[in-house]
């Protein structure tokens, strides 16, 4: 039965919670034990899908087709281990499946509360497959003292006494602000966000300190006798020039030996640490360095692309070069031209998206890079704005566009060579949509096959045919536009199993020009770049050559 770990944050939100937890999982696996990590964020959204970018950062869809916070992917990426549908969960879900069963008269006639209904429903959603792994890591977004938060504190207070003694552990992340003006490192904010956190019936075992450098021995033993906790399971959190130096740095200051004391196993498996040295040579020693411009809308926000900046630092790792982005801000191109902006890059992103705003700039970037023969990654959004760069500008399709925008705008402008997606296959069934349906959810989410083209770019990039992606839209390229726009040039390269919806396009006649239906960044890993950030950074990596 697994040990449960439960991550908590106090004084500050994001502060690294999601990184810890991922680095922990990955030291974990190091020693030989089996991880699985989950998340339980408090806000009253049934998951972040119908979240704008700007609010909560990407959306990170698993394979199952569950929309998710972007922890998971940092879950995922550090453990290799693939995030499911009971992984993530908010408040809104707890509430909603406790106001179902309530409809359902399953509480036969009780009056329904927050103790004990809805503790025992987070309380079911951590227990599931519990047998399955050594150790499940659980974290809780938000602070300590929020007071949407409570419920689950509560839950995890129960859980533990419910669990026979030791099975249990708790850790806190807490920030420890150097002051400049007096050259002290306070330790007060992690004594009164302890406080808060006994004060609700929970008491840490472990001390993670975010702070700018070493923690002198005064204040970790202060730190340690106000906190009540041992001196040595006071973790150091320092910056970091890369996040792929966590587990290293974790290590070094003995957060995976603290766990595994606080939990009596002894002796422990020594750690194999190869992988993780591997990715940190490959980061701190690149051979060169690529520009590749990020053209999107949601660049305000670094956090709206995580995955994809991820993905590309990953293609740079196995291309020993270090991938400068740059994000450029499509709206600038709706008023002036592209070239200036894009002049010295050596490859060109064009990342998923909603709405109309923005697009013609993200069609402005795809012309660009065609013409150029830069190379060009379009991803969802990205890639039907290629397609309809091409049905424009060499198809002679003047009106092509998306009936996104027509939906969004209320009337029709556009010829509609992108179109909602009404039906398609899921498994062995037929799923459906309307125009009108419910936002949340409804989107094709999750994993599909697609089936590529013998003698294709992406054939070659993949080493195959067949291939599985994770997919999150409601709006597709239309198949009966094949013709004309192969005609010019553009090929269907990726097709649905069923031949029935594009997936993949590629200009024949440039060196690198690829636009994918699917999200391959939200499968990359520093140990397993994904083939296509591999072999895109690759392009870039030539393209430089020739600048």
């Amino acid at each position: 039965m697994a040990r449960f770990i439960f991550i908590t944050g106090g004084v500050v939100s994001s502060l690294g919670k999601g990184l810890a937890s991922a680095a922990l999982g990955s030291l974990l696996q190091a020693r030989g034990y089996s991880v699985r990590l989950r998340k339980l964020d408090p806000y009253l959204n049934v998951d972040p899908g119908t979240m704008s970018p700007f609010e909560h950062g990407e959306v990170f869809v698993t394979d199952d087709g569950a929309e998710t916070d972007l922890d998971l992917g940092h879950y995922e990426r550090f453990t290799g281990v693939a995030a499911r549908k009971t992984d993530s969960v908010s408040s809104g879900r707890i509430y909603s499946n406790v106001l179902e069963k309530e409809r359902r008269g399953d509480y036969l006639g009780k009056t329904i509360q927050v103790i004990p209904h809805v503790t025992n429903e987070i309380k079911d959603f951590i227990a599931i497959g519990e047998d399955e792994v050594d150790f499940m890591l659980c974290e809780i977004g938000g602070t300590v003292g929020d007071i949407e938060g409570l419920p689950f504190f509560e839950a995890i207070r129960q859980f533990s006494q419910d669990k026979p003694r030791g099975q249990c552990l708790f850790m806190h992340l807490t920030l420890l602000p150097f002051i400049k003006a007096s050259g002290e490192l306070k330790t007060k904010p992690t004594q009164h966000s302890v406080k808060e956190l006994r004060s609700i019936g929970l008491a840490p075992d472990i001390l993670v300190c975010r702070s700018e450098g070493p923690i002198p021995t005064k204040e970790r033993e202060k730190l340690a006798l106000f906190c009540n906790v041992r001196p040595d399971s006071v973790i150091a959190a320092q910056d970091l020039s890369t996040i792929y130096d966590a587990p290293l740095a974790y290590h070094r200051e003995g957060l995976d030996q603290a766990v595994l004391d606080a939990f009596q196993i002894s002796p422990a498996p020594k750690p194999d640490l190869t992988k993780w040295e591997d990715v940190s040579d490959r980061i701190h020693n690149a051979e060169g360095e690529v520009k590749v411009a990020i053209v999107g809308k949601y660049t305000q926000l670094e956090d709206a692309y995580k995955s994809i900046a991820e993905a590309l630092t990953h293609g740079g790792m196995a291309n020993r070069v270090r991938v400068k982005v740059e994000w450029v801000d499509a709206e600038v191109f709706d008023t002036e031209d592209a070239a200036p902006h894009l002049e010295g890059f050596h490859a060109i992103l064009v990342p998923g998206g909603f709405g109309e705003r923005g697009t013609e700039g993200k069609i402005k970037a795809a012309q660009y890079a065609r013409e150029h023969k830069v190379p060009y990654l379009g991803i969802c959004l990205g890639m039907q704005m290629a397609v309809i760069e091409a049905a424009r500008n060499v198809a002679g399709i003047t009106e092509a566009g998306s009936e996104e925008f027509d939906h969004e705008a209320g009337k029709k402008r556009f010829e509609p060579v992108v179109y909602h997606l009404k039906e398609w296959v899921q498994g062995n069934h037929k799923v459906e949509r309307k125009v009108g349906d419910d936002k949340g959810g409804t989107m094709r989410l999750g994993a599909y096959d697609a089936v590529l083209a013998e003698g294709s770019t992406v054939a070659g990039v993949y080493g195959g045919t067949n291939i599985e992606e994770r997919h999150r839209h409601r709006y597709e390229v239309d198949i009966k536009y094949r013709e004309k726009l192969e005609k010019a040039g553009l090929n269907f390269s990726g097709m649905s199993p069923d031949g029935r919806l594009p997936e993949i396009v590629e200009w024949s006649d440039h060196p690198w020009f690829i636009g994918v239906q699917y999200h391959p960044e939200l499968k990359s890993k520093p140990f397993a770049p994904h083939p296509l950030f591999r072999d895109f950074v690759r392009a870039a990596k030539d393209s430089s050559r020739l600048v």
